[in-house]
């Protein structure tokens, strides 16, 4: 089987942003966002998706970081719906359920092909919290519900409890990243066949 890999660019008067993944790994990362909690966050993503995953990202952080999370997570949804190709094979489906400390967050995944992200369960205080001086953790449903859009995902993202709002976040990135690692592998009943009856994703 040839190399899953997908590379996008975006470039608007907010932001620059270029990404590659590999979505069959090793799971080793270059990733600049100026944002560190963010930066965090994608090697995350990466560890725990299995992911080879570069990022370089040039945004309007002097404004503050919304344009340049949003736009990665853009940027990120294409480049990831560009390396699965016409997702001949795939299991399709995948589901963990992450505990980081106090935190218990569940994701759920289709790569369906049809949009669609539902995000639940965030402690009321999470939109007010800041991380690191630069990261609003009002951010997390915008930036799944924006890649999910862009990579053709159904998903969704619900935080069972939590307290710490740097747990509740990685255990998101986290979850995510471990159902799209299942949802991606090779199923070998497929046989390289779509995973629809539609006969297409």
């Amino acid at each position: 089987m040839s190399a899953r890999i997908g590379t996008h660019k975006r470039v608007t008067s907010e932001s620059d942003i270029s990404v590659e993944i590999n979505v069959d790994g090793p799971a080793t990362t270059d990733i600049s966002t100026g944002l560190p909690f963010f930066d965090h966050m994608l090697t995350a993503f990466a560890v725990h998706g299995g992911f080879g995953l570069q990022v370089a990202a040039r945004g309007d952080i002097e404004v503050d970081a919304h344009h340049t999370v949003e736009d990665t997570a853009i940027v990120l949804g294409e480049a990831f719906a560009k390396a699965l190709g016409d997702k001949a094979g795939i299991t399709r489906f995948g589901q963990q359920q992450l505990p980081m400390d106090e935190a218990l967050v569940e994701a759920v995944v289709d790569i369906s092909g049809r949009p669609y992200c539902v995000f639940r369960g965030e402690p009321e205080h999470l939109v007010h919290q800041i991380i690191g001086g630069h990261y609003a953790t009002v951010m997390n449903e915008h930036f799944f519900d924006t890649f999910a859009k862009h990579a053709g995902l159904t998903l969704h993202v619900r935080c069972h409890y939590g307290r710490d709002p740097h747990h509740i976040t990685e255990a998101e990135f986290k979850a995510v990243a471990r159902a799209l690692r299942a949802a991606v592998q090779i199923d070998p009943k497929q046989a390289g066949h779509i995973p629809s009856t539609k006969g297409a994703l």
